[in-house]
């Protein structure tokens, strides 16, 4: 006797229904005579409805039966069936296309959340409230900058990364400082930061087993 495994089996159309089901199916198909193929297609339809009685609660049940025995068959099944053949690409679910964004992101340690951020900044107008924008924007643009480049980053350079990303559409106004970085600032990298914490408290833990001993 040769085991057969489900990944050396066709797959199935439906599982609702089986793989019982299938062979009666494959079965139904090497009948020759058209009105004894059509008869075992409406004792298939039975066996079905008893597999699947959940389609009872359906509007046009038995259609669907149909349509799905079917399926099963590959649409290809020549009976004296009370409903039409099923079209096979009305069953054929397209993936719908994602839009896909039509520019690149134009500094990518900053992300396009910050490109938008320029943008909605760029239409406001010039005054006291956009000069403390723009501030607010530099500080953090600068932390982003200092979490994927450990160098140390000028006043300047991020100025000047406002004006350029905004397509010189913003004037940093002159004046404006950031003040310094404060020593106590963590700019690791996102789950980083957290997996280095965890690793000192883990030694910290390990030294005070040790003395205890």
């Amino acid at each position: 006797m040769t085991l057969e495994y489900n990944t050396q089996r066709e797959p199935l159309k439906m599982s609702e229904y089986g793989r019982n089901v299938l062979k009666m199916v494959e079965g139904l198909r090497e009948i020759p005579d058209k009105d004894k193929r059509t008869e075992q297609a409406r004792a298939i339809i039975k066996v079905m409805e008893l597999l699947n009685p959940q389609v009872r609660q359906q509007e046009n049940w038995e259609q669907k039966l149909w349509d799905h025995l079917y399926m099963i068959a590959g649409f290809d099944l020549d009976v004296d069936s009370p409903y039409p053949c099923p079209v096979k690409e009305d069953f054929e679910t397209k993936p719908i296309p994602l839009p896909m964004k039509g520019t690149k992101i134009r500094a990518s340690h900053y992300g396009r959340n910050i490109e938008k951020i320029l943008d909605l900044l760029a239409s406001e107008p010039d005054g006291e409230i956009k000069t403390q924008m723009i501030r607010s924007l530099a500080i953090y643009m600068r932390q982003q900058y200092l979490i994927w480049n450990k160098d140390s980053v000028s006043d300047e350079t991020i100025f000047a990364d406002i004006e350029k990303l905004s397509e010189y559409k913003i004037k940093v106004p002159e004046g404006i400082t950031l003040g310094k970085v404060s020593e106590n600032a963590d700019f690791s990298r996102p789950g980083i930061g957290n997996q280095a914490g965890q690793n000192k408290n883990n030694k910290r833990k390990g030294g005070r087993k040790n003395r205890r001993r």
